[in-house]
């Protein structure tokens, strides 16, 4: 264990197989990876505090996959849903929309509320927000005490209309606080129309809340604990303690910011995509770092891979789904599949091949971890060559070779495959490529998007594994390895600011131009209540308010979210028009526009260290890099003598050609035969795809 620091500011990131944490100590970027815990993820991170050495008082900055796992394996609490009489079913009547049209088999979401936790309450709102019944005295306490005797462990409170009057909310709130039950409020959390997405989202807020308050307390603990260790006092006390050593907790949200420990444990519906999110934002600083602006980004971890497109900024969706359910709060446009280097490969009854999207996780992991006993994504890796046995972690962690290549053909012949290892191992790095193809391809394609005017940045553990392959099949010209890939999520995290997000619906129609005097009043309100809760948080500094607008003519379903100036009314709508042609490929300027709702962030900027990677690179004046060794790794169909480099050993801006494999602490990249690759002055590593990206990079081959 090193020597305890104080002021030590520390973002941690927990994924499926291994925990991740970065932190800046005499002006180094240094990081740290510890296994998972998935039980309480709260005890690796202690770990990995205790292992450097974090003193009285660290700031904590994490991202945390607590939210995301208990809505996919449905383990989160009990939820009453209070609605407005008549629409209790609404989360379960849902949407049209098939999401497998012609599928007969196929079963939808099950709600997080059954039916008998469902209460529907008299009153009524009107569209415009006027009061048509208030709830009565009476049917409150009757509300309030069949509730009760129902013993839910949070309540979501979701009525009709409580976007344009929230006053019949505030009352139902009210009666049922006397409860000491959690409660989630649609007009606090998500005041815009939708019913169903909107009460979707209260109830996973309240499907969350009582497992995430319970883990932030404990997280919240062991860093007490940590510090009271660190002071030499004694732990295990009660109240007080992190304001004693002034250790300070901040979460990552879905939509790119932090916040504090305390509204993320009251609205944990809005840290759901937090990991993912903490990547994309590293991913996007970390390419504009090196000229590239148009990205799309490619996390593969152990459990699953994140994609998205980048063009200059990242943006947040106001529509998103998680395990199938609706999250209306703003999230990163992130889209995931569960493909991940622990991605467990199986053959289906017909024979076929597939991988994922079930996960070895960190228990029992991968075979080569030294207890799992079924091939994944990271095995077929091993046996095609492509990871190092020896060099895995920095030399840290050894895989075993040797038990992998053993029950994998024990479980081959099991399953009655007459596949060489070396055929099968092929077979699922296709598969699981294929795979992931197919997600780049709906965060591009699908979108309106050219790949080939995209870079494509490639991290995580699993990234650079994968990366070419990818890029050569969507015609990609450059993938960039940005320095310590496998701990990217975390270095976003550190970088992130303080953001909070709020929005309203209004459903005005307008013609050419935008209605300014009333824009600014409702803009001012939106800017009053994020300045209270800058407030209320006590932060420091101004923040930067950022505007926009969701547009769609008249008539249409769906909306297109437009940034706004102040004192701009006729940019927005061509704007809009330019938008709507890009992403549908066509528009109608001569057609009614209806703002829909107004969206707010809020962004306080918080001290960016500057990250110096820890693997920058030799000058290019240095001498030829040796390899440490020649192994032969499989690529395709045939085997090939590959040198093997250490990252920290490439010399900056020199040329170099595949096929090679470059290992450093957090990750592995393979790079195919006749691909040039350099390291460029900032420690990312640039790969020329294609002879035009070659020549464009100044990666003339060699």
């Amino acid at each position: 264990m090193s020597v305890s620091r104080s002021n030590l500011r520390v973002a941690i990131d927990t994924g499926g197989t291994f925990t991740d944490c970065v932190w800046v100590e005499r002006g180094r970027l240094k990081t740290l990876k510890v296994f998972s815990t998935p039980d309480d993820p709260s005890r690796a991170i202690a770990e990995a505090l205790r292992e450097i050495g974090a003193g009285a008082e660290v700031t904590l900055l994490h991202g945390t996959t607590v939210g995301t796992n208990a809505l996919l394996q449905r383990k989160g609490a009990r939820v009453a849903l209070v609605t407005t009489a008549g629409f209790e079913d609404v989360i379960e009547i849902g949407r049209q929309a098939r999401p497998k049209l012609y599928d007969f088999f196929f079963d939808r979401v099950s709600p997080l509320v059954p039916r008998e936790l469902r209460f529907g309450v008299k009153e009524r709102i009107g569209a415009e927000g006027q009061i048509l019944e208030h709830p009565a005295p009476a049917e409150l306490a009757r509300l309030r005490e069949v509730v009760s005797r129902a013993q839910p462990e949070a309540i979501a409170i979701s009525l009709l209309f409580s976007f344009a009057n929230p006053r019949n909310e505030a009352q139902v709130a009210a009666a049922l606080e006397s409860l000491g039950i959690p409660l989630s409020v649609s007009h606090k959390i998500l005041p815009e129309f939708r019913e169903y997405e909107r009460t979707s989202t209260v109830v996973v807020n309240a499907y969350l809340q009582p497992l995430m308050q319970s883990y932030m307390e404990s997280l919240a603990a062991r860093v007490e604990d940590l510090a009271k260790v660190s002071a030499g006092k004694p732990t295990g006390g009660v109240g007080g303690g992190r304001d004693r050593s002034k250790s300070r907790i901040f979460v990552m949200q879905s939509s790119g910011g932090i916040t504090v420990l305390e509204s993320a444990s009251r609205e944990p519906v809005r840290t759901v995509l937090s990991g993912p999110a903490g990547g994309l934002v590293g991913a996007a600083a970390t390419a504009a770092r090196s000229g590239f602006t148009r990205i799309l980004t490619f996390d593969m971890g152990g459990t699953s891979t994140d994609v998205a497109a980048v063009q200059g900024a990242v943006h947040t969706g106001s529509q998103s789904e998680v395990a199938g359910l609706p999250v209306g709060v703003p999230m990163l446009e992130i889209h995931t599949v569960g493909a991940g280097g622990g991605s467990l490969a199986r053959f289906d009854a017909g024979g076929l091949l597939r991988v994922g999207p079930e996960s070895a996780g960190a228990d029992p992991g991968p075979i080569s971890y030294g207890r799992g006993i079924q091939p994944t994504v990271t095995d077929a890796n091993l046996l095609l060559g492509r990871l190092r046995p020896n060099r895995f972690l920095g030399g840290e962690f050894t895989l075993d070779l040797e038990r992998t290549r053993r029950i994998t053909s024990e479980w081959l012949m099991t399953q009655g495959s007459r596949l060489s290892l070396e055929q099968f191992s092929a077979g699922v790095v296709r598969v699981v490529n294929a795979n992931m193809e197919r997600a780049l391809r709906v965060v591009s394609i699908e979108r309106g998007y050219d790949p080939r005017d995209f870079a494509l940045v490639a991290f995580g553990g699993a990234g650079g594994l994968h990366a070419c392959e990818l890029a050569e099949a969507l015609a990609i010209p450059t993938v960039i390895i940005p320095a310590n890939p496998g701990a990217l999520s975390a270095i976003g995290i550190l970088e992130s600011d303080v953001v909070k997000d709020f929005s309203r619906t209004v459903l005005w129609r307008v013609a050419s131009e935008l209605p300014r005097a009333e824009l600014e009043k409702e803009f001012r309100k939106l800017e009053a209540a994020a300045q209270k809760e800058f407030r209320d948080e006590k932060w420091k500094g101004k923040p930067r308010h950022e505007r926009s607008v969701d547009l769609r003519y008249r008539g249409q379903g769906y909306e297109l979210n437009i940034p706004i100036a102040k004192n701009s009314s006729t940019e927005p709508v061509a704007r809009f028009h330019d938008e709507h042609q890009r992403r549908y490929g066509y528009h109608h300027e001569g057609h009614e526009i209806e703002i829909v709702t107004l969206r707010l962030r809020t962004r306080l900027r918080t001290p960016h260290p500057k990250l110096a990677a820890t693997v920058a690179g030799k000058s290019a004046a240095s001498s030829r890099v040796a390899p440490v060794e020649r192994i032969p790794v499989v690529f395709e169909t045939r085997a090939l003598i590959t040198p093997v480099f250490e990252r920290a050993d490439l010399p900056s801006n020199h040329v170099l050609k595949g096929p090679a494999v470059i290992t450093e602490y957090s990750a592995t990249t393979v790079i195919p035969p006749q691909k040039s690759f350099r390291l460029d002055a900032q420690g990312n590593l640039i790969i020329a795809v294609t002879e035009r990206a070659a020549t464009r990079a100044g990666l003339k081959r060699i």
